[in-house]
């Protein structure tokens, strides 16, 4: 775990934690013995985590209300951006799990890559106090911040959402295919289907293709075929 350590700028005081942090549940229900995992320091990391970013939040936009706030902390503690942070620390690569979890895709899986970072969270804390674990969360998310305080209000992006939520499914993207083009050359209307894994998950119209692939992607969010 050193060059995790590396990586966070952050050297445990009792090693046996950030051990615990990096386990899945799977280990202790494939051995079927008694075994820690991430699950309460995931509970913990979580609330820790929100703390920082709410004070962080707050300093920044001393202007902005309450649900504004919580719109900006939303984006910050969501499962894609829990991800991305834990892509970033390389955090699947340390992660113990069962074979198979593991052989299903777990090291990759959204769900596991942002647990177990809010379970580094939540080790750091308890090693280190608040004032560690602060400094480790402000330095991963340093990115992410930075970007709400540019754009602080989210653009929706109804063909991100679908990517990011079918991909943590499958690896296999969606694909849009244009089904009907019709109308004069100076006001054409598109209509386009999304489909995913051999599954019709919704169709979109629109003036242009972006626009038509757009509105096909909002449907699919509506409908959720995958599931």
């Amino acid at each position: 775990m050193d060059s995790l350590e590396e990586k966070i700028d952050y050297q445990f005081s009792d090693p046996q934690l950030l051990c615990e942090a990096m386990t899945h549940p799977s280990v202790a229900y494939e051995s079927q013995e008694a075994q820690f995992d991430n699950q309460r320091l995931e509970f913990l990391g979580d609330a820790v985590l929100q703390l920082i970013l709410t004070d962080e939040l707050y300093r920044l936009f001393p202007d902005f209300a309450e649900g504004r706030l919580t719109k900006l902390r939303a984006r910050l503690v969501s499962g894609v951006a829990l991800k991305k942070f834990a892509l970033e620390l390389d955090l699947g690569k340390h992660l113990q799990m069962g074979r198979g979890e593991e052989n299903s895709g777990g090291r990759n899986r959204r769900s596991n890559l942002a647990d177990v970072f809010e379970s580094l969270i939540g080790a750091i804390y308890l090693d280190g106090g608040m004032e560690n674990a602060s400094r480790v969360v402000l330095a991963c998310c340093f990115s992410a911040i930075d970007e709400v305080a540019r754009e602080p209000e989210e653009e929706k992006n109804p063909k991100g959402e679908l990517q990011e939520t079918l991909q943590a499914i499958s690896p296999i993207s969606p694909t849009y295919r244009v089904t009907d083009e019709s109308g004069p050359a100076h006001d054409r209307t598109f209509t386009i289907s999304v489909e995913w894994e051999d599954r019709h998950l919704g169709e979109g119209v629109g003036s242009s293709k972006k626009l038509a692939e757009i509105e096909a992607a909002r449907v699919a969010l509506e409908k959720k075929l995958w599931s």
